[in-house]
């Protein structure tokens, strides 16, 4: 998990155990993750996490088939940031074994001190008006070692996931150069802001801050939550 450089931002935290126990490349290194927004929109509402209408939003992204709703995972990340990668699997393995039972939400998240967190959150924004989102996601996490950890702009890079999965070129472009675009990323990091999340890879289940575990823990939480 990474935070994000704010002003604002003050207290430190520690790396969910969720990425530790998903992979051991990661499990000898604690992060330090700095602190949530000083003034949220609304304290109580992001103490709780039961901000709903900040959580999911109408233009939300969800990965695969819907839901019936009654159990919704909501996860904000960054495409640049290594534990979201790490927990990227997790995700796909829950996705296999709820689908149909449960929606799995994706906002964006990204970090100030990712040089190409926004570009590539950008880039696939792009990709999802022309209903490419879950491939460019995907695409983003298997190629992350490749382009993470970079100073310089990979907006090229994107641009040939973009051609690669075969969109339409001009309208891409004129996507990703649309502030409109950006602006809709933005949002999602506003929201998370406001509901108190403090780094990447952030998960709420019905509407409450997750924090597993382990990834049986994660398990265990999402039946609990179906079975409630």
């Amino acid at each position: 998990m990474q935070a994000p450089k704010t002003n604002a931002v003050k207290r430190n935290v520690i790396v969910s155990s969720l990425v530790v126990a998903t992979f051991v490349a990661l499990v000898t290194a604690a992060l330090t993750l700095g602190a949530k927004t000083a003034d949220p929109a609304d304290p109580a509402d992001a103490a709780t996490g039961t901000a709903t209408g900040k959580l999911v939003r109408d233009d939300s992204h969800r990965l695969g088939a819907a839901g019936t709703g009654e159990v919704v995972l909501v996860e904000f990340l960054d495409f640049e940031c290594e534990s979201c990668r790490a927990a990227f699997p997790v995700v796909e393995e829950l996705r296999a074994t709820y689908a149909g039972k449960v929606d799995f939400v994706v906002r964006y998240f990204p970090i100030d001190s990712h040089a190409n967190a926004v570009n590539s959150a950008v880039a696939v924004e792009a990709a999802a008006q022309q209903d490419k989102f879950e491939e460019m996601y995907k695409r983003m996490y298997e190629t992350q070692a490749a382009w993470g950890e970079q100073r310089e702009s990979k907006a090229s890079v994107f641009r040939g996931f973009a051609q690669e999965l075969g969109l339409d070129m001009a309208a891409y472009d004129k996507a990703v150069a649309d502030k409109a675009t950006l602006e809709r990323v933005e949002r999602d990091r506003q929201d998370g802001l406001d509901l108190g999340v403090q780094g990447t890879p952030t998960f709420f289940l019905n509407g409450k801050k997750l924090e597993p575990t382990s990834t049986q823990d994660f398990r265990d939480k999402i039946e609990a939550a179906l079975n409630g």
